[in-house]
């Protein structure tokens, strides 16, 4: 997954989200009780955590339906009958840059869209037009991707909270919980 692992791609960049980490960092920033889809939902690892927290889950979908409850559809085709009235679109998208630009372009069109991927991606070039329309970004750290595995990714992440409606003249505001 990250720029320097000797290891293969997994296909589709089916990682799963099994780290308690990323949904914990996010849960402080969303309303309570908000509604939420996954547009790439994968095995559904972000959508159990966050039901728990008291969200509500309006839609589940990926390329490949790899359970029940999943629909099969490309988020990089989504509209706003996919949304069904939801508050957030929240998911750990492909990180493969054709991809994850394609879903950054269309997703935040649509509702406050929370994307879990590297945090290094805001300091290139092709963040640069994509980035006004970055509202907050949380820090993540790095996360456990292989659940058997003893160590980390090497990658920092962060979620990065785009929203096409708001336009960050000042760039995005890094959100950071506050610590007792």
């Amino acid at each position: 997954m990250g720029k320097r692992s000797a290891f293969a791609r997994i296909d589709k960049d089916l990682y799963r989200t099994t780290d308690p980490k990323p949904v914990s960092r996010l849960l402080p920033w969303l309303r309570p009780g908000a509604s939420f889809v996954e547009p790439c939902v994968g095995w559904g690892d972000l959508v159990g955590p966050l039901m728990r927290a008291g969200h509500a889950c309006n839609g589940r979908y990926d390329v490949v339906a790899r359970y029940p409850g999943v629909e099969a559809f490309d988020a990089r085709c989504f509209d706003a009958e996919r949304l069904r009235g939801a508050d957030y679109i929240i998911t750990n998208p492909p990180w493969s840059r054709d991809v994850l630009h394609e879903l950054i372009d269309v997703l935040p069109r649509l509702a406050p869209t929370w994307l879990l991927f590297d945090a290094d991606w805001m300091h290139t070039r092709h963040a640069d037009g994509r980035m006004r329309h970055c509202t907050a970004i949380v820090s993540v750290g790095r996360v456990k991707w292989m659940r058997h595995s003893a160590h980390a990714a090497k990658d920092n992440c962060c979620w990065y909270l785009f929203d096409s409606r708001s336009i960050a003249c000042a760039g995005p505001v890094f959100l950071r919980r506050a610590v007792a």
